[in-house]
C-alpha cells in the first residue's frame, strides 16, 4: 500500500454522491497527506532506492531527497490538470465480471470501451506502463532531470495501484456508510504502525512485462477490497462510541479514529497494510531497474551532480504554484484542508 493516498478522482458519479458535506469532510481531516498519504508515498520512494543495483544506487542516493519529496507531485498536480485524476485509480468493480477479460493493452481497451469511459473510471495500470516507457526514454537520452522526475512520479502511481480502495467505486466507503475509511486505511494506519514494518523486500528484479505487472498489482489490491470494508463495518458495530477520539493537530483539535479502534482494525487487517506497502516498494525499484536495463544500462555516475539546476528549481516552483491555484475540482481528500 502506499502511504500517500489522497484520492484524486474526478467525479464520475454525481457530485452529490461523490462529495461529503463540508462539516463531514472536516470531520475526517486527520493528517496532511495526499493518497497512501504524503507520508507513505514518500517512504515508499525513499526505500525503493535501496533495492537498486550498484550501478544505479549511487545516482539515486545522491538525489534521494528529491525522489522522496517529488513522490507527492502527482497529487498536487490533480488540482491544475484535468487529465491527472484518473491516473491514480481504476474502478475495477464498475466493469463487473467483464473486468477479468478487460484488454490489458491501452489501444485495445480504448477500442472496446472508448477513451472517455476509461478515463471516467480510472487508468492507473495503463499509466504505470506509459511512465515506464517514458523513463526508459529518459535513460536513453541520459536526461538527468527527466530521469529523476519520472522516477519519483512513477513511484507514486505504483503506490496508488497497491491501495485496495484505489480500485473500487466505493473508494471512501461512501456507498456503504463508511465515509472516511480511505484515509483511515492508507494514511492513519501507516503513520501509526509503519515503523514496525519489515521493509527488507529484497533486490530490484527485472520485469519482463511492466504492463502485466501493473495489472497484477491492481487485481491483488482489488481482491482485498471486501476485507477492507467488511472488517471495518463489523468493528464499528462492535466498538460503537470507542471509534473516535479527539487529538490536537497544530492549533486545532480534531476528531479522529481513536488509537484503540485503529489498533483493533490494524490487527484485523492481519498485515495487509504492510504487505501492500512492501509490494509497492519492490515494484517501484523494479520498474526503475527494468527501464534502465531496457535502455542499455547507461552510465549514471556521470549524471551525478551537487543539487538541482536552476531550470529544475524553476519547474519545481511552477508545480507548487499550480498546486496552490487548485483550478480543477477532483474527489475530496482529507489532505485538501
Amino acid at each position: 500500500m502506499i502511504v500517500t493516498w489522497l484520492h484524486y478522482r474526478i467525479f464520475h458519479l454525481s457530485f452529490a454522491s461523490r462529495t461529503m458535506s463540508l462539516c463531514t469532510t472536516a470531520f475526517f481531516v486527520l493528517f496532511q497527506v495526499l493518497a497512501w498519504g504524503f507520508f507513505a508515498h514518500q517512504r515508499i520512494n525513499r526505500l525503493a532506492v535501496f533495492i537498486l543495483p550498484p550501478d544505479m544506487i549511487g545516482f539515486y542516493k545522491a538525489n534521494i531527497d528529491y525522489i522522496r519529496e517529488a513522490a507527492v507531485n502527482p497529487d498536487r498536480r490533480r488540482y491544475s490538470m484535468p487529465d491527472e485524476a484518473p491516473r491514480h485509480y481504476i474502478d475495477i468493480d464498475h466493469y463487473g465480471d467483464s473486468a477479468l477479460a478487460m484488454p490489458h493493452a491501452w489501444a485495445d481497451a480504448r477500442l472496446k470501451y472508448s477513451e472517455d469511459t476509461l478515463k471516467a473510471y480510472g487508468i492507473v495500470p495503463w499509466h504505470i506502463n506509459r511512465m515506464y516507457h517514458s523513463l526508459r526514454e529518459a535513460f536513453l537520452l541520459r536526461d538527468r532531470g527527466r530521469i529523476l522526475k519520472i522516477s519519483a512520479e512513477l513511484g507514486h502511481y505504483v503506490g496508488d495501484a497497491h491501495v485496495p480502495l484505489h480500485t473500487t467505486e466505493n473508494y471512501n466507503g461512501q456507498l456503504s456508510g463508511q465515509e472516511g475509511i480511505h484515509g483511515f486505511w492508507e494514511s492513519r494506519l501507516p503513520e501509526l504502525y509503519s515503523d514496525e514494518f519489515n521493509f527488507l523486500v529484497g533486490k530490484a528484479m527485472y520485469l519482463t512485462d511492466p504492463q502485466e505487472a501493473a495489472w497484477k498489482a491492481v487485481f491483488d489490491s482489488h481482491n482485498a477490497v471486501d476485507s477492507v470494508l467488511r472488517e471495518e463495518k463489523k468493528l464499528a458495530e462492535k466498538m460503537g462510541e470507542k471509534k473516535y477520539a479527539f487529538e490536537t493537530k497544530g492549533r486545532q483539535t480534531v476528531k479522529v479514529y481513536s488509537a484503540v479502534y485503529s489498533k483493533a482494525y490494524f490487527q484485523l487487517m492481519d498485515g495487509m497494510v504492510e504487505r501492500r506497502m512492501r509490494a509497492a516498494i519492490r515494484m517501484t525499484g523494479s520498474l526503475w531497474f527494468t527501464a534502465w536495463i531496457d535502455a542499455g544500462q547507461p552510465d549514471l555516475k556521470s549524471l551525478i551532480q551537487n543539487g538541482p539546476s536552476e531550470e529544475e528549481l524553476e519547474e519545481r516552483r511552477r508545480e507548487i504554484e499550480q498546486w496552490k491555484a487548485q483550478t480543477v475540482k477532483t474527489r475530496p481528500h482529507e489532505t485538501d484542508h
